[in-house]
C-alpha cells in the first residue's frame, strides 16, 4: 500500500513526523544529561562534570527526574515504533552481510524497510536498558523504603544501574556512528523530518517502494 502523504515536493520524502522528532530529541537530551551526570557520580575522575551542571547537589537532585523523562520518552517511542522493529527474513540476510555495511558498500546489502536490523537492535537495546535503569534507579532513589531483609535488592541495584548505563552509552555511541557516518543524511532526518529520494533508495529501498507504491508520479 502506498503512502502518498509522505511524498514531498522537490524529490523529498517525509521520514519522521514532528511528534516523532520531538520525542526523539526529548529522549536524546535527557539521556545526554543522565550520561554526563551519571559518569560524574560513577568516577572521581569525572566528578568535574557535576560542577558543569550546577554542582553535585543539583545534579544529584535532577538526575532521577531526568531519568523519568527519558523513560517516558522511550516508552512513547516504543508505542510509536515497536510494531516496525521486529525481525524479518530480509533482516537475517542483512546480518550475514554486515561486513559490507561497515564498509559503506550499500549496493551489496540486502534491501531493508524503514529500519535496518542494526537500528532495530539499538531500539530494543534502549528499551531493555530503559527498563533496567528505571527499576534499579527507583531502588537507589528511595533506599530507605527497601526493607532490610531485601537488602540484596539494594546491592543488585548498585550493580545493575551502572551496568545498564554503560551498555546504553555503548548503544548511544553506535547510534551516533550509524546516523552520522553509516547513513549519510539520517541525522538530518530527525531535524528536518525528510530525506531525499536517493537516501531512501540507497539505504531503505523496501520502505521507498512502500511509500511510492503504484504512484504514477513518484518523486525524482
Amino acid at each position: 500500500m502506498s503512502q502518498p502523504d509522505l511524498l514531498l515536493p522537490h524529490g523529498r520524502i517525509l521520514r519522521y513526523h514532528f511528534h516523532e522528532r520531538l520525542t526523539h530529541w526529548v529522549a536524546a537530551g535527557s539521556f545526554i544529561y543522565l550520561m554526563l551526570t551519571g559518569l560524574a557520580f560513577w568516577s572521581p575522575w569525572l566528578f568535574w562534570l557535576a560542577l558543569v551542571f550546577g554542582g553535585p547537589q543539583i545534579s544529584r537532585t535532577l538526575h532521577p527526574w531526568a531519568g523519568l523523562v527519558f523513560f517516558f520518552a522511550v516508552s512513547y517511542m516504543y508505542a510509536m515504533w515497536s510494531a516496525q522493529m521486529y525481525s524479518t527474513e530480509n533482516d537475517k540476510e542483512w546480518w550475514k552481510n554486515i561486513e559490507h555495511y561497515t564498509k559503506n558498500e550499500d549496493d551489496r546489502m540486502p534491501p531493508v524497510g524503514r529500519y535496518n536490523p542494526g537500528q532495530k537492535l539499538l531500539f530494543w537495546g534502549f528499551v531493555f536498558c530503559g527498563l533496567l535503569l528505571l527499576a534499579s534507579g527507583v531502588v537507589l532513589w528511595f533506599p530507605e523504603y527497601i526493607p532490610w531483609n531485601l537488602r540484596l535488592l539494594r546491592y543488585a541495584a548498585v550493580i545493575v544501574h551502572p551496568g545498564a548505563a554503560l551498555l546504553s552509552i555503548g548503544l548511544f555511541m553506535i547510534h551516533i556512528y550509524m546516523s552520522v557516518f553509516a547513513e549519510r543524511g539520517a541525522f538530518g532526518s530527525v531535524i528536518r523530518g525528510d530525506v531525499s529520494v536517493e537516501f531512501a533508495k540507497r539505504y531503505h529501498p523496501i520502505w521507498y517502494k512502500e511509500v511510492v507504491g503504484d504512484s504514477t508520479n513518484p518523486p525524482k
